[in-house]
């Protein structure tokens, strides 16, 4: 039965409508409205609000509402309703597979018998053997393009601002400015289902995989910084590359 509703719920997006409204929410990793999706998407906004709740009802978006101004109370308008990709997975695979439960035996063997350490450098290795011949990433940029190819959803944070007491705000400004290094983030991890009954096991062997990927020597590196929602590695200039 998920087997069929994965089948019907994917069929959903062959539609070309309906999955560039997908694929713009899925890649705001916020909460959307009907305009502006419409208005990205170039439909209008009746036929970008009847895809979207086809998709939401197919469990491939979440729906919900909310007042889009961003005021309260008398004259802030009506609630409106927003939309984000659901957290659920979908997979399809004719006859089924469960690679997930064989997943999950071998993380939780690797955990009781201690294997962390032998999984971590396996996976390093993995990173290496995928990166092949090439040089490790020279820039965010790149690592943005390599990350997205093995199905990652990076996107570039800015650095939060820090407090300045006794600083003006252009001052502060202008300082914030020469020490911010952006962060890459990825909005999904691909090991996500496992992740959450072996946090330790896997991230850290998520994060060992992109070191081995990324390269160890190059202009960017990897680390945990786990966030609710998202990966738990991210990735920002190295140390050796910040002057």
């Amino acid at each position: 039965m998920e087997d069929t509703q994965d089948i019907d719920a994917i069929a959903m997006l062959q539609d070309p409508v309906r999955r560039r409204l997908y694929e713009y929410v899925a890649a705001q990793g916020r909460e959307v409205g009907r305009n502006e999706a419409a208005e990205a998407t170039g439909v209008a906004r009746t036929l970008a609000a009847h895809h979207l709740d086809k998709l939401a009802g197919a469990g491939l978006l979440e729906s919900g509402s909310r007042r889009l101004t961003g005021r309260s109370g008398p004259g802030a308008g009506r609630p409106a309703k927003v939309y984000t990709r659901a957290r659920a997975e979908r997979s399809v695979s004719l006859p089924a597979r469960d690679y997930r439960t064989a997943a999950e035996l071998l993380a939780e063997a690797a955990e009781q018998a201690g294997l962390d350490a032998g999984l971590f450098a396996a996976a390093r290795r993995r990173g290496e053997e995928l990166r092949g011949s090439a040089p490790p990433c020279g820039d965010l940029d790149e690592a943005m393009r390599t990350l997205a190819a093995r199905g990652y959803e990076p996107h570039l944070e800015a650095a939060e601002h820090a407090d300045h007491p006794g600083q003006d705000e252009d001052a502060a400004r202008a300082e914030d400015a020469a020490d911010a290094t952006p962060t890459l983030r990825m909005r999904n991890c691909p090991f996500h289902a496992v992740a959450e009954r072996f946090p330790p096991l896997v991230c850290g062997m998520n994060l060992a995989l992109l070191e081995g990927l990324l390269g160890a020597d190059g202009a960017v590196r990897a680390r945990m910084d786990a966030r609710p929602g998202e990966c738990c590695v991210v990735v920002e200039d190295s140390k050796n590359n910040i002057h």
